[in-house]
């Protein structure tokens, strides 16, 4: 009988797991030896033994804990042994572009030996030589639900011989409206299927999508109670908004990230300062990248791959890469603006840390926006720490000009020559010291609480 889910043996442990006892083949073990896997992470210990045995599992991780290799293991297995033919055998759905990129990634690096095939199909990218790479029978298909229904409308993508469906990131998918697209595929496709669903969260959508398309899933749970994980150190500045460009340089240059993400709230205020970052840092600007929505599939291609390999150094960026997007050399990320929702934040942050290495994430918090800090650190069950740079001034003290009188001439207006007699100033009232961060300082956020 096997162990029951949630159990230390069902969900593995890393540290003395090997690869060896999880059942893989010479060929995949092989294949992780090339790519330097050397241990299995718990995700990896606990999921691929299972998803061998053919049981559906519904597995909440985080990314950055290894879940790409934990799915991706066990499809490779199934696809050795013969198929029926007529499409492809096992069918990923991925909430983003770039995530379908990084999934394809992985099974060539892992098919590494084998002559399965993996195409990914997405938007953004001419359909026809999509359909061109279908017509070659790949065993594997990873993609986005439009893309896939798309495809499957067009003829050109059949479910008749699928074994294994991967829904990743199913909690994202649900959030950006692809519930229906997803229910659509998955009624299409073989009830004899076996069916893997990793998701960081399981809110109750997530669940009844399990309850309705999954058989008996096993549940498993590879989240840690924190949902920030103990390497990312994690600050705070305040700051006022017309100031938050140059803390961004000074702050920079205080802690010369290996590779470090921007995060920015709106697609222009990413160009804005991806441009202002080009420009100052005039001896490299090619280390500065962009990439949002409004960019075309082939340049978000080409940035991420020039952030992959190193040549882009500070990336710029919206919520797009939030999630799914695994680049291990991260070391830091900018939080810009601060996010609107607090799993955003919990995202953006998991973007360094990644396979438990060191990391350090900067929210730059304005005089308005303490109750989200707040909300954040309550959402985390952590406080924060206020940090500041010496000598950097995060609020402009400088008095307002006074409004100048305009006097009209023959029809036009133009400024007093003489200075108007301002109505006597109603006496200054001591703000309350909870207001305070101290003297020097800017506003404080509201409160501070877990």
């Amino acid at each position: 009988m096997p162990p029951a889910a949630g159990t230390p043996a069902a969900m593995g442990d890393a540290s003395v797991a090997d690869f060896r006892t999880l059942g893989l083949s010479a060929t995949s073990l092989a294949a992780l030896d090339l790519a330097g896997y050397t241990q299995p992470t718990p995700v990896q210990a606990g999921l691929i033994p299972r998803a061998l045995a053919g049981v559906d599992v519904l597995g909440q991780a985080r990314t950055g804990t290894g879940k790409t290799c934990a799915f991706v293991l066990p499809i490779l297995e199934r696809m050795v042994e013969p198929g029926r033919g007529g499409g492809p055998r096992a069918l990923v759905l991925v909430p983003t572009r770039e995530l379908a990129v990084q999934v394809k990634d992985e099974f060539d690096k892992l098919a590494a030996g084998s002559r399965i095939h993996c195409v990914a199909v997405y938007g953004g990218k001419p359909i026809k030589g999509q359909i061109d790479k279908l017509a070659k029978h790949p065993a594997v298909v990873v993609g986005t639900p439009g893309r896939i229904l798309d495809h499957m409308s067009r003829g050109t993508l059949s479910f008749s011989a699928l074994e294994i469906v991967t829904l990743d990131e199913a909690d994202r998918m649900l959030d950006i409206g692809f519930r229906p697209d997803i229910e659509k595929i998955l009624r299409r496709c073989p009830e004899s299927r076996q069916t893997l669903l990793l998701s960081a969260t399981v809110p109750p959508p997530v669940q009844k999508l399990a309850t309705r398309y999954m058989r008996d899933p096993e549940i498993m749970d590879f989240s840690t109670n924190e949902l920030a994980v103990e390497t990312i150190e994690q600050r705070y500045f305040t700051v006022d908004p017309t100031r938050k460009f140059d803390l961004l340089e000074r702050l920079l240059d205080r802690e010369q990230p290996r590779q470090a993400i921007v995060f920015c709230r709106t697609k222009r205020g990413t160009d804005k300062v991806h441009d202002k970052l080009a420009r100052r840092r005039s001896r490299s600007p090619d280390e500065v990248g962009c990439i949002h929505g409004d960019l075309s599939q082939s340049v978000r291609d080409r940035v991420m791959r020039a952030f992959r390999d190193g040549t882009v150094r500070i990336l710029v960026a919206t919520d797009v890469v939030g999630r799914g997007i695994d680049v291990s050399s991260v070391s830091h990320i900018i939080n810009y603006d601060i996010p609107e929702f607090c799993d955003d934040y919990v995202h953006r942050v998991g973007r360094t840390g990644r396979m438990g290495r060191e990391g350090v994430a900067f929210t730059f918090v304005g005089p308005e926006e303490g109750p989200q800090l707040t909300r954040i650190e309550m959402r985390i069950e952590k406080l924060l720490e206020r940090d500041e740079i010496p000598g950097f001034e995060a609020f402009d003290r400088r008095p307002k000009p006074a409004p100048i009188e305009a006097v009209p001439t023959g029809g036009f207006e133009r400024a007093a020559a003489a200075p108007v007699e301002a109505p006597e100033p109603e006496p200054a009232k001591k703000p309350p010291a909870a207001t305070l961060l101290g003297k020097g300082r800017g506003p404080k956020r509201h409160r501070r609480a877990l």
